[in-house]
């Protein structure tokens, strides 16, 4: 009977030290949600990839479709993650990986397959690789900035961002998805066009962002009847819609572009 009594209190230690804290446990499980941002961005990263097959398949449509699809995935995983205050080291690196397959290498093999491989097979894949290194580049200035303070004056990026590169260089193929001419033939112009579009994502040209967007509270209903308006148009007319949304950002990149001239001047 003694010894029981004495091997008790050792056995409840033993016991209490086998049981890891709550804090510990804590550590070491999170709450599924915060996963929810890395899901929505390793998506985004399978909508590229499979992307670059659709294009190799020759399947140029569903190639773009589903780049637009990984662009979209790109702007809701940041949402999320801020959302739910699930922002992590990790998910940063992890978006920027995907950046650069889904709007950096995706869009340049999807446009030289479609436009560029039979007209213009050596210099147009050089204009591609100029396009792909812009993506990379802007990405890796973007990470390096990424904690830097914002700049001053109204919120704005600097250079066109990484996913608005992608749908501009796809333009040329919207463009003939939507009923346009056939630029097949044009090589030299839409080589021309996509290494530019490259070097627009390296500029210092400040650009529009979407945290500058104010909307009078008047006119808030105009403004959600708009965006109605453009997703049922988006709809009937994808391919249509993308090519005058590019188009109109060409044109506030003009703008952007015209007024900082006049700035330094």
């Amino acid at each position: 009977m003694q010894d029981r009594d004495s091997a008790g209190p050792g056995k409840d230690e033993a016991t209490r030290s086998a049981t890891p804290p709550a804090g510990d446990a804590d550590r070491r499980s999170l709450p599924l949600l915060n996963l929810l941002p890395n899901l929505i961005t390793l998506l985004g990263l399978c909508a590229g990839l499979t992307a670059i097959r659709s294009a190799l398949d020759g399947q140029f449509q569903i190639a773009a479709a589903l780049i637009v699809l990984a662009a979209v995935l790109d702007g809701m995983d940041g949402l999320v993650a801020r959302k739910l205050n699930a922002a992590s080291s990790f998910g940063a690196e992890l978006d920027s990986l995907s950046d650069f397959v889904c709007f950096g290498v995706a869009p340049g093999v999807v446009i030289y397959q479609a436009l560029l491989g039979n007209s213009l097979p050596g210099l147009g894949w050089l204009f591609v690789l100029v396009f792909i290194l812009c993506a990379c580049l802007r990405l890796a200035r973007f990470n390096v900035s990424r904690d830097a303070p914002p700049p001053p004056g109204r919120a704005h990026f600097v250079g066109v961002p990484a996913p608005a590169g992608a749908m501009l260089c796809l333009l040329p193929l919207f463009t003939m998805l939507a009923g346009g001419p056939d630029l097949r033939d044009l090589g030299l112009p839409v080589a021309l066009y996509t290494g530019f579009v490259g070097l627009l994502m390296i500029s210092r040209l400040p650009t529009l962002s979407p945290k500058s967007l104010r909307v009078p509270r008047n006119r808030t209903v105009w403004v959600l009847l708009g965006v109605a308006v453009f997703a049922g148009l988006a709809v009937m007319r994808p391919w249509a819609v993308l090519v005058v949304a590019d188009l109109a950002y060409l044109g506030l990149l003009a703008r952007d572009a015209w007024r900082h001239r006049r700035r330094l001047t």
